[in-house]
C-alpha cells in the first residue's frame, strides 16, 4: 500500500494531465474558430465582389475605393474587428482564470 504522500503526488500528476488535456482541447477549439472565421470572411468578400478581383484598384486611383461597393468592405472590416475583439477577450479571460487556479494550487503546495 502506498503512503499518503505518494497518493497525493499521483493525484497531482493526474490533475496536471487533465488540465493540460483541457487546455489543448480549448486551444484546438479556438484554432478551429479562427479558421472558420477566416474562411467565412473570405467567402463574404468573394460573394460581395461577385467573384471578381475586388482587391485591385484600376490605375492605382485610391478614390475608386470610395466609389461603389464600399459598404461590403466596411462590413467585413467591422465584423473582422469584432471577431478579433471577442477572441482576444476570451483568451485574456481564460489566461486570468488559469493563472488564478495556478496561484491557488501554489498556495496549497506551500501550506502542506
Amino acid at each position: 500500500m502506498d503512503d499518503t504522500a505518494e497518493r497525493v503526488r499521483r493525484v497531482r500528476l493526474r490533475a496536471g494531465e487533465l488540465h493540460r488535456k483541457r487546455e489543448n482541447r480549448l486551444l484546438g477549439g479556438l484554432s478551429s474558430l479562427c479558421a472558420v472565421l477566416t474562411f467565412s470572411l473570405i467567402g463574404a468578400i468573394a460573394a460581395m465582389t461577385g467573384g471578381r478581383q475586388g482587391g485591385t484598384v484600376p490605375g492605382f486611383y485610391g478614390a475608386m475605393l470610395l466609389y461603389d461597393g464600399v459598404g461590403g468592405y466596411v462590413l467585413v472590416g467591422v465584423l473582422a474587428l469584432a471577431a478579433g475583439v471577442v477572441v482576444t477577450a476570451l483568451c485574456l479571460r481564460y489566461r486570468r482564470k488559469t493563472e488564478k487556479q495556478k496561484d491557488e494550487r501554489d498556495k496549497e503546495d506551500i501550506t502542506q
